[in-house]
């Protein structure tokens, strides 16, 4: 039964041979310390650039970015694909999405021969139910993985549309030219599911009008249950399934009452639109960035900045503001080992995709460049578990 939870971890995770050597190379990203990042590289709708900064212990935030077929078909659709995936309570949800929610929605889209609204949530729906069949085979074995999710935000461009799809807190917004001004505006695309925010807190109150206590108030933050921050996510079967949420799982993660539906929700918010000629980049990113830097804030430093480099600009810059909330120097907060480092600041992931409107305007049946990368670096979806600080990097 271990076979499938090892399978999972191999795709996360692969010992590196040198702890403070810059590594990797321009096709596949490179490794500096606690850093990945791929400064440039091409997509079918035009450039992007991507970093990773671990915090954890293990590493629980995974990405990809998938640039041609968007389906198994040769007719197509052609187009490019983000997702970013936060994980939490450990990497396995993450790693899961990271190998299966891509090729569930080239299923879809075959099926419906199109990209589409429905193909997402459909994608979203498949990849749940197959990360619960994962959990029902460890659950004798490994109980823990009930209590093991993962946020998920996926952006897919093709033939002029956006398709946006969320779960959870990460978030990707829009830099928007002003003609006007000259200014890019920042847009913020898709909606978090985090009960910090109020209106978050009430739906969810009225979807469980019997429970007074859906939503508890916990050392000044707001958990569902007194657990968990997020009410949307992949994953988190203890919360959703009353047969996982009883002994051997942990006590700090059985409830009092049992439940008789589910608590939280793996269906997608979903923002479909077309793009516009001044649309000029998309940021995706966990909650890592966003709980240091304002939505303009990043807009502005893509705007002013060249674009080979400004994913790990943008972790930078969430660093130098993460140090000088904790009083400290940023050149000292970057010599603190992983584990010890989450008490600073999160894993971050970045992604940004430039738009290019002669691309992104062509019909899907527009090949492109073929692309396949994930955060780490290897196609196969490796990372790195012996990750080392360094003061070179950043």
């Amino acid at each position: 039964m271990l076979v499938t939870l090892m399978n999972l971890l191999r795709a996360c995770w692969r010992p590196s041979s040198n702890r403070h050597a810059r590594t990797g190379s321009d096709v596949t990203g490179r490794q500096d310390g606690l850093l990945w990042y791929k400064d440039a590289g091409q997509h079918v709708n035009g450039e992007f650039s991507m970093a990773v900064v671990q915090a954890n212990n293990l590493l629980e935030d995974q990405c990809q970015i998938e640039s041609g077929p968007l389906s198994f078909l040769d007719s197509g659709p052609y187009g490019t694909f983000v997702g970013v995936y936060d994980g939490h309570g450990g990497p396995e949800t993450a790693c899961y999405i990271n190998d299966h929610l891509f090729q569930n929605l080239k299923r879809f889209a075959s099926e419906q021969n199109t990209m589409s609204a429905d193909v997402l949530k459909k994608a979203y729906e498949a990849t749940e139910d197959g990360f619960f069949s994962v959990v029902t085979k460890q659950w004798p074995v490994k109980p823990q993985i009930a209590a093991v999710g993962s946020c998920c935000l996926v952006g897919v461009i093709c033939g002029g549309m956006l398709y946006v799809a969320n779960v959870g807190d990460s978030r990707v917004v829009l830099g928007r030219h002003v003609k006007a001004t000259g200014e890019v505006l920042a847009v913020q695309l898709s909606a978090e599911h985090n009960v910090s925010i109020e209106s978050v807190r009430k739906e969810l109150q009225s979807m469980h009008p019997e429970d007074r206590h859906i939503v508890v108030l916990k050392h000044n933050v707001w958990r569902v249950k007194g657990l968990i921050q997020v009410c949307r996510s992949i994953g988190d079967a203890y919360l959703k399934k009353q047969e996982f949420n009883r002994e051997p799982l942990y006590v700090k993660f059985r409830l009092r009452e049992p439940f008789h539906k589910p608590i939280l929700s793996s269906e997608p918010s979903i923002n479909v639109q077309p793009l516009q000629p001044h649309d000029q980049f998309l940021i995706f990113a966990s909650d890592g960035l966003w709980e240091h830097l304002t939505n303009q804030e990043a807009v502005d430093i893509v705007h002013s900045s060249p674009r080979s480099g400004c994913a790990r600009r943008l972790i930078r810059a969430a660093l130098q503001v993460a140090a000088k909330k904790r009083e400290m120097r940023y050149s000292d907060l970057k010599k603190i080992d992983r584990g010890v480092r989450r008490h600073f600041h999160d894993d971050i992931t970045v992604i940004v995709v430039f738009l290019d409107s002669s691309l992104v305007s062509k019909a899907s049946t527009h090949r492109g460049p073929t692309l396949s990368l994930r955060g780490g670096g290897a196609s196969a979806g490796l990372r790195s578990n012996t990750l080392a600080p360094t003061s070179m990097w950043l």
